[in-house]
């Protein structure tokens, strides 16, 4: 069964700006990530999937952040023939504003 080696932690981003969690996992045969949030696969223009480890690892990213849109549980499924595991990580987003190219929280 697999067995994480990297579990995503809870995250406080800003609006416009990006998030990341990241998600690994070991077992035999290789365990396969997945991404879902509120039960159903992520999907969307602003959120992008980066395997690696032949997708027993997976980095999920999200960009740009918008507050209430993005504000989840997201949660990492790792699944090989002998079963899966879950684990979540919860996303906050908070107002931001840019100023001088820097993004501070309103």
């Amino acid at each position: 069964k697999p067995v994480f080696v990297k579990v995503p932690e809870d995250q406080t981003g800003l609006s416009g700006g990006v998030a990341s969690f990241v998600c690994q996992a070991t077992g035999e045969p290789k365990p396969r990530i997945t991404w879902m949030k509120k039960g159903k696969k992520v999907s969307s223009q602003r959120f992008e999937v980066i395997e690696f480890d032949d997708g027993a690892g997976s980095v999920l990213r999200i960009q740009p952040l918008r507050v209430q849109r993005d504000e989840a549980i997201y949660e990492c499924t790792a699944t090989n023939s002998l079963g899966e595991i879950n684990t979540s990580a919860k996303l906050s987003v908070l107002e931001g504003t840019c100023w001088k190219g820097m993004w501070h929280r309103r």
